[in-house]
């Protein structure tokens, strides 16, 4: 309640009274708030504890690693390897879910000096843990990108050497990421495709098979990928992707790229979904026709454009 009133005007009194309790009291007095639902409560109570020096390294870096809020992660993690980091420390940080705690693990290891250790993370599924290991590896001398180019052609490919591949690699090595959509972990051929994307390399005939991937990431990297070039895809073909009968990612990739043809062909694809049983189609396709009558003055509307608003009208709106 007091975190809350200091929001208010003059609240900071209240907040400064419970502060100056709290820096004077017994550490258990700290400890049920250190793990209290509210998030804002265990922000304050991370940040004294970080401050009074109450915790420790170990201590902090278990709340790096369990804590869901990235702002306590950040911060416990920073402090954990503040003077150093044992051992124990160590562990606990790189063996963290959440690539606050990673980072900062991988970090470390720069002034322990074992870029060994943090070869195994430039692979990491995290794009900041990479570049962390990256960063350590490069300061020992390593240049990580022939690292990434072998993994990139070993066909047990971890899912985030294919990424990272082109987060330091160059057009040059797009032959191995292309290779890579072939692959038979979905997890890898997405990490390609995100690869290729990063490397602006696009071929819109190769990538197009991909919209029919089984796997929903695959799809989702491939229509990112194919947005710049949608206009090149055939609009009746993507019309057709929507049909109810399709998978919902398979829908959602075809309205995002008839989204980025234009007004006109997203309104034709807008108007059929506007009674559609997918909220989310729904909700998309009648705020495209709203932003389209807004937007466009009704002198300029084309009888196609006319009918469709008819339409969309006829359904409810």
């Amino acid at each position: 309640m007091i975190l809350r009133v200091a929001d208010r005007y003059r609240g900071d009194h209240a907040l400064a009274l419970l502060d100056g309790v709290l820096r004077q009291a017994p550490r258990e007095r700290l400890a049920p708030l250190l793990v209290c639902g509210d998030r804002a409560v265990r922000r304050f109570a991370y940040r004294m504890a970080v401050e009074e020096g109450s915790l420790s390294p170990v201590e902090l870096a278990r709340a790096a690693a369990e804590d869901d809020d990235a702002v306590i992660q950040g911060r416990c993690a920073e402090a954990a390897v503040a003077d150093g980091a044992r051992a124990e420390v160590l562990e606990i940080l790189l063996g963290g879910r959440n690539p606050q705690a990673r980072s900062a693990g991988v970090t470390a290891l720069r002034r322990l000096g074992r870029p060994e250790r943090a070869v195994e993370f430039l692979a990491d599924r995290s794009a900041l843990v990479r570049a962390c290991a990256r960063y350590v590896v490069r300061q020992h001398g390593i240049d990580p990108l022939p690292w990434y180019r072998a993994r990139c052609a070993d066909p047990d490919v971890p899912p985030g050497a294919a990424i990272g591949l082109a987060e330091c690699g160059e057009r040059a090595d797009a032959p191995l990421l292309w290779a890579l959509l072939a692959h038979p972990a979905p997890g890898v051929r997405a990490r390609a495709v995100a690869g290729l994307r990063t490397l602006d390399v696009t071929d819109v005939r190769r990538l197009r098979p991909l919209l029919d991937d089984p796997a929903p990431g695959v799809v989702g990297e491939a229509t990112l990928a194919l947005r710049p070039s949608a206009r090149s895809l055939p609009e009746e073909w993507l019309l057709s992707r929507l049909d109810p009968g399709r998978p919902r990612w398979e829908r959602v990739s075809a309205w995002r790229l008839l989204d980025a043809h234009g007004d006109v062909v997203r309104l034709r694809a807008a108007v059929p979904l506007l009674g559609d049983a997918d909220a989310g189609l729904r909700t998309w396709a009648d705020h495209a026709v709203r932003r389209f009558v807004r937007r466009e003055p009704r002198l300029g509307w084309s009888p196609e454009v006319v009918e469709l608003l008819d339409r969309a009208g006829a359904v409810g709106r």
